[in-house]
């Protein structure tokens, strides 16, 4: 039996990683949410997941400091940033080095469902 795809939410506002944790549930995906990047990195599983959704502006470890760690350990997967105070510099920079997507926030959940299913299907960054 095939396992539903893991999608890692990594968010320090506990509002935002209840909701797009519902959100994934109901499209069929499993959901691991993280507080931190810190929290991900200490926690999760060996196997990465298919697809994360991070905050940019987040205590200790940043949303672009963890995409960069992670690439820096040769861990490749889609990322969805979300953050409410965008940075076109940030942007750029994330964007390079494979982002999925940058989203402000509030972003709607269509829009997320849009990036996410476009990640788990292997389309490219926009």
């Amino acid at each position: 039996m095939a396992q539903n795809p893991v999608i890692a939410i990594v968010d320090d506002d506990e509002g935002v990683r209840t909701s797009l944790a519902s959100l994934v549930r109901s499209l069929g995906y499993e959901a691991q949410a993280y507080e931190s990047g810190v929290d991900f990195l200490q926690h999760a599983p060996g196997d990465d997941p298919a697809c994360m959704i991070a905050d940019i502006q987040m205590p200790v470890i940043t949303g672009d400091e963890l995409q960069a760690q992670l690439i820096a350990s040769g861990r490749r997967f889609p990322i969805i940033f979300m953050t409410a105070f965008p940075s076109e510099i940030v942007r750029q920079r994330v964007m390079a080095a494979g982002a999925q997507c940058y989203l402000g926030k509030p972003s709607s959940g269509d829009e997320i469902i849009r990036y996410l299913e476009a990640a788990l299907a292997g389309h490219g960054p926009s």
